[in-house]
């Protein structure tokens, strides 16, 4: 089992031919995904050269791509000024999920992009996201696939960097995972904490959770809400910027602190007062998962 993604899911590469797209389309069929088409406009008949000498189908569109391969799932490579567009494209075509890896989307746009999405039933997942990756299974983004392993832990996270550390250490002491899901730092994401939390409650292979929070909002603390009110299963947590000054962004466009609530220290106090141990560092993390497992 997995969430979001698996072994049957079929993915399209919006950007497929752009440096950054082209890139991450070989280190995904290198994974196992099951790359099935690309899409950029204007190149439509052409293919794209994957490893193994593997060609995968260029469409000029979401719509051409999914009628000719069945895709279920996309993930886009687009620059900044037309990511919105190709969310909402590829939503119409009626794949199940689309995963925007690009930074720097303008907020107004998303927001009508996720409208959009929402219509018409398909799970965003960003943007400005590393993507996720099912272990064994299928790795959607620029996660790297060399440091997961499989295992019981599921792990969620605002922060790309952030997930790549946790898992390498889980992995490096014999902790697998089941799935690993970059949620994306910016204001306006299509799947958060909430969602992944429930969809790992769901999962019979997820034994426990990982939450990599940061400051700013209030999504890691109505988190901690539904722990409390809808989990079995044990979470532990990290909340990146302790040492951030009110009123700085640190790296993500949603990590301001705008008021008493968005600090690390508020959303550390929340968490453990709905019975979620607080690592205070990226290192301590281990050691509260395998009390959580034990």
């Amino acid at each position: 089992m997995a969430i979001f993604t698996n072994a049957e899911t079929k993915l399209v590469v919006q950007g497929i031919t752009g440096r950054d797209g082209s890139f991450h389309t070989t280190q995904m069929m290198e994974y196992g995904t099951a790359v099935v088409a690309g899409v950029t406009p204007g190149k439509g008949g052409q293919s794209f050269k994957g490893p193994g000498g593997k060609s995968v189908p260029i469409f000029n569109s979401m719509d051409q791509a999914v009628a000719a391969t069945g895709a279920n799932a996309s993930v886009i490579f687009v620059p900044p000024p037309f990511a919105a567009g190709a969310i909402m494209e590829a939503a119409d075509s009626g794949v199940a999920l689309v995963i925007a890896i690009t930074e720097g989307v303008p907020v107004l746009d998303m927001a009508r992009a996720h409208a959009f999405a929402r219509d018409r039933g398909a799970r965003v997942l960003g943007p400005n996201c590393p993507g996720l990756i099912t272990v064994g299974g299928a790795k959607i983004g620029i996660l790297p696939g060399s440091i997961v392993t499989p295992g019981p832990v599921g792990v969620v996270s605002r922060s790309g960097t952030l997930t790549y550390e946790a898992v390498y250490q889980l992995t490096s002491v014999g902790l697998g995972q089941t799935t690993c899901v970059g949620i994306g730092g910016d204001p306006l994401i299509g799947t958060n904490f909430i969602d992944c939390l429930e969809a790992f409650e769901a999962d019979p292979e997820t034994s426990a959770v990982v939450m990599i929070g940061e400051i700013g909002g209030t999504d890691e603390q109505d988190a901690a809400a539904f722990v409390k009110e809808h989990m079995s299963k044990p979470v532990v947590g990290f909340i990146a910027g302790q040492t951030a000054p009110p009123g700085r962004r640190m790296g993500h466009a949603g990590a301001i602190v705008s008021g008493a609530g968005g600090t690390a220290a508020e959303k550390m106090a929340v968490l453990e007062e709905n019975g979620i141990p607080v690592a205070k560092r990226p290192a301590d993390i281990v050691g509260l998962v395998r009390e959580a497992l034990a």
